[in-house]
C-alpha cells in the first residue's frame, strides 16, 4: 500500500522550474538518497513532500494513516526548554499533556496532585501512556537526559535532540535534510546504525558519499526539473548517470546537427524558397522551439589554483610537541616530518584537538613542549571552517577583487567577473552581499578567494560543508593535482580517502599517530574513533533523584513478587515482538482488502496486546516503587 503519491506535479519560482510535471509513488520501508546540484530544489522538494509548501499544479495524495516527520538542515534554536519538552512537541497536542504530566510528577504539593489527576485522565482518554513510554525510550536510545535544557547543548547534541523529536512520532516517512551537518565521524556512524534499523521510509539529502552509500538502497536525482530514479546503491547510480548523460549528449548532438542542416536549407536562395516544402518549414519551427526549451546541464565549477614557487623540501618538522589547556591534554606528545608534496589528512572526533594541532604545526600557536621548525619559501593559503576570511557586508566581487578589475592566475590576467563565473557565480550574483549567499555559495567564494592567492602550502579546515557532489569531485581532482603540500581536516570519509596520502589520527587511546593511506585504510587495520563530545549533563533535579534512589536501602520482596519481577522482562519483550508483527501485518499492501472480520480480529488483537504491555509496564513500576 503506497504512502504518498505525486501526480503531474509542477512547481516553479519565477522562471526557475523546480519540478516539471513529475510522477512519484512512495512505498513503505524505502531508503532513498535525494541528489541534485546546489539550487536544484532538493530542500524545496522535501518541504513539498512534508506538506509545508504546495505545488503550482498537480495532485498530492497522502495516505490518511501516513505520518511524516521532517528534519530541517538547520539546527534547532537553543531554547530555554528541557529536552523532554522539546521532543514531546513532536506529538502535537498529546505532547503538551505529557509535558504537563512530566513536570507535575516532579512536584509534591497538594495542588499539583489535583492537577496531575486531571491531566492523567486526559492522557488515559487519549490512550497516551504508550506515547510517554515512546518518548522515554527514544531519549534513552539517543542517550539524551530528559531534564537538561536545550540551550546548554552543543551543535551535535542539538542535532540528536531534533532527531529524537522526529523519531518519537514513529513516522512512516522520515525526511532528513543534511542530517550529518555538525556531526563528527563517530556520530555519523552512530546515525548510520540508527537509520539502518529504522523500520519506516527514509528520504535523505546529504553530500556525505560514504553515509549515502551505507544508507540508501535507492537514488532519486533532481535535475533541471526532472526526477531520475535508480534502484540500487550510490555507486551503481553513478555508473547509471554517466550512461544517461552520455546518451543525452549524443541525442542532443544529433539533434543540433539536423537543426543546423535545416537552418542552412531555409536560408538558401530565391529558387529554393519558392519550391520549399511548407511541411518542412513547420517542422523546422518546431525544432527551434524544442531547442529553445531544452534545459542544459548546470555548469561545473572550473577551479584553478594559483601556484606559488616551490617551497623547500622540508615543510614542517615537529619534534615531540604537545599542548594542554588547564588540566586537559589537547595535543598529546607527537613528532612528524612533513615534506613538499605530502597530502595529509587530520582525523578525530569533535573536541579531539584537530584545529589546535594545525595551528601548532603552522607556528600560529606555541606548543607547551617540543619544537616546530617551518621550511623555507612557504606561502600558506588557509581555508577556515568559520568563514572568517569573508566580509559579510561586502559584495561577492569586492571580497575577491580588493579594488582590482583584473586578477592574475598562474601568470594569466583574468577579469574578476569571468574568474567568479568559474565558481558558478553569475554576473548578477557577484554584486550580491555575501550575507545573502547560501552556505554552499559562501564555501565556493572562500575557495575562489584562496585559489586566487599564490600558495605552496594549502590548509583546508572542513572545506566540504554545503558543497554539492559535483563540486566536491572537482575539488578532489584539483587537490590531487596540486603541486604543493596539503593539510586537510575533514569528517568526509570519502573525500579524505580520495585526496590524502597519509592520515594523522587522534586515536581512542588518547595517542596521536600517523599512518600511510586514507581513513578507510586506517579503519581496515582496526582503527576506531571514540565520540569525545561532552555528554549533556543531567539536570540537578534528575541527578538528585537518581542519587537519592541509590542512597535508599532496598526493601526485601516476597518470593512470589520477586519471581514476578524476574519474569516481567521476558513478558514485555514477547508483547513488544507481537506488537511489531501485528503492526507490520497491518501495513502490508492489501491488508484492508481482506474480509472485515479478519481485519477487525487483527486490530483487536493489536489493541489487546498493547493494553497488556501497558499493564506489564505499570506492574513493573509498582514493584519498583515497593523497593
Amino acid at each position: 500500500m503506497s504512502l504518498l503519491r505525486l501526480s503531474d506535479i509542477h512547481l516553479a519560482f519565477g522562471t526557475h522550474v523546480i519540478l516539471d510535471h513529475i510522477e512519484l509513488v512512495i512505498q513503505p520501508k524505502q531508503k532513498i538518497g535525494l541528489l541534485g546540484r546546489n539550487g536544484a530544489g532538493k530542500s524545496t522538494f522535501l518541504k513539498l513532500l512534508a506538506g509545508e509548501i504546495k505545488a503550482d499544479s498537480g495532485e498530492y495524495w497522502q495516505s490518511p494513516s501516513c505520518k511524516i516527520a521532517y528534519l530541517d538542515q538547520s539546527l534547532p534554536e537553543a531554547r530555554d526548554i528541557t529536552i523532554y519538552d522539546y521532543v514531546a512537541e513532536g506529538l502535537g497536542d498529546l505532547g503538551g499533556l505529557l509535558q504537563e504530566f512530566h513536570h507535575l510528577a516532579q512536584e509534591a504539593t497538594e495542588e499539583s496532585l489535583i492537577q496531575l489527576e486531571r491531566v492523567q485522565q486526559k492522557i488515559e482518554a487519549a490512550n497516551g501512556w504508550m506515547f510517554q513510554q515512546r518518548i522515554e525510550s527514544t531519549l534513552s536510545q539517543l542517550n539524551l537526559p530528559a531534564d537538561t535544557k536545550l540551550a546548554t547543548l552543543s551543535g551535535g547534541w542539538r542535532r540528536r535532540a531534533s532527531l529524537a523529536k522526529a523519531l518519537v512520532s514513529q513516522p512512516d516517512i522520515l525526511l532528513l535534510d543534511e542530517p550529518t551537518n555538525h556531526l563528527d565521524i563517530p556520530t555519523i556512524q552512530w546515525l548510520e546504525n540508527l537509520l539502518n534499523e529504522f523500520q519506516g521510509t527514509i528520504i535523505v539529502i546529504t553530500h556525505d558519499r560514504s553515509f549515502l552509500q551505507n544508507i540508501a538502497t535507492e537514488i532519486f536525482e533532481l535535475d533541471r526539473g526532472e526526477l531520475r530514479t535508480w534502484q540500487g546503491d550510490y555507486q551503481g547510480f553513478l555508473r547509471f548517470r554517466e550512461q544517461q548523460l552520455a546518451a543525452e549528449e549524443k541525442t542532443n548532438s544529433e539533434f543540433d546537427k539536423k537543426l543546423a542542416k535545416e537552418e542552412q536549407w531555409i536560408r538558401q536562395g530565391i529558387k529554393a524558397r519558392r519550391t520549399r516544402n511548407e511541411g518542412r518549414v513547420r517542422a523546422l519551427k518546431e525544432m527551434r522551439k524544442e531547442r529553445q526549451a531544452r534545459r542544459e546541464t548546470q555548469g561545473t565549477a572550473n577551479m584553478q589554483l594559483e601556484q606559488a614557487s616551490k617551497s623547500g623540501k622540508i615543510v614542517v618538522e615537529a619534534d615531540n610537541i604537545s599542548k594542554r589547556y588547564d588540566d586537559k591534554t589537547v595535543v598529546p606528545p607527537f613528532s612528524t616530518l612533513i615534506q613538499r608534496g605530502d597530502r595529509i589528512g587530520i582525523v578525530g572526533a569533535n573536541g579531539a584537538g584537530k584545529t589546535t594541532l594545525l595551528k601548532c604545526l603552522l607556528g600560529q600557536l606555541e606548543p607547551d613542549t617540543g619544537s616546530v621548525k617551518l621550511g623555507t619559501k612557504l606561502e600558506v593559503a588557509y581555508f577556515d571552517q568559520l568563514r572568517s576570511q569573508l566580509d559579510l557586508e561586502k559584495s561577492v566581487i569586492d571580497n575577491i577583487a580588493e579594488g582590482r578589475e583584473f586578477i592574475t592566475i598562474n601568470g594569466v590576467q583574468r577579469h574578476v567577473i569571468s574568474y567568479l563565473q568559474d565558481f558558478l557565480f553569475t554576473p548578477d550574483r557577484t554584486r550580491q552581499p555575501v550575507k545573502a549567499l547560501s552556505g554552499g555559495e559562501q564555501n565556493r567564494l572562500i575557495l575562489a578567494y584562496l585559489f586566487s592567492k599564490p600558495s605552496n602550502l594549502l590548509v583546508l579546515d572542513e572545506p566540504t560543508n554545503d558543497l554539492d557532489m559535483e563540486t566536491l569531485e572537482l575539488l578532489e581532482d584539483l587537490l590531487i593535482n596540486y603541486q604543493g603540500t596539503l593539510l586537510l581536516v575533514s569528517h568526509d570519509r570519502a573525500f579524505i580517502d580520495n585526496v590524502v596520502t597519509s592520515v594523522i589520527v587522534f586515536e581512542a587511546d588518547g595517542e596521536l599517530q600517523e599512518y600511510v593511506g586514507g581513513y578507510t585504510d586506517w579503519e581496515d587495520h582496526g582503527g576506531k574513533l571514540v565520540d569525545l563530545s561532552p555528554k549533556p549533563k543531567k539536570a540537578a533535579s534528575e541527578a538528585k533523584a537518581e542519587a537519592a534512589s541509590k542512597a535508599q536501602p532496598k526493601k526485601k520482596l516476597s518470593y512470589k513478587v520477586q519471581r514476578e519481577l524476574e519474569e516481567l522482562p521476558n513478558k514485555i519483550e514477547a508483547a513488544e515482538t507481537l506488537i511489531e508483527e501485528l503492526s507490520a501485518k497491518t501495513s502490508e499492501a492489501g491488508f484492508y482488502e481482506q474480509p472485515a472480520d479478519t481485519v477487525n480480529e487483527t486490530m483487536q488483537q493489536l489493541a489487546d496486546t498493547q493494553a497488556k504491555l501497558d499493564a506489564l509496564y505499570q506492574r513493573w513500576e509498582e514493584i519498583e516503587n515497593e523497593l
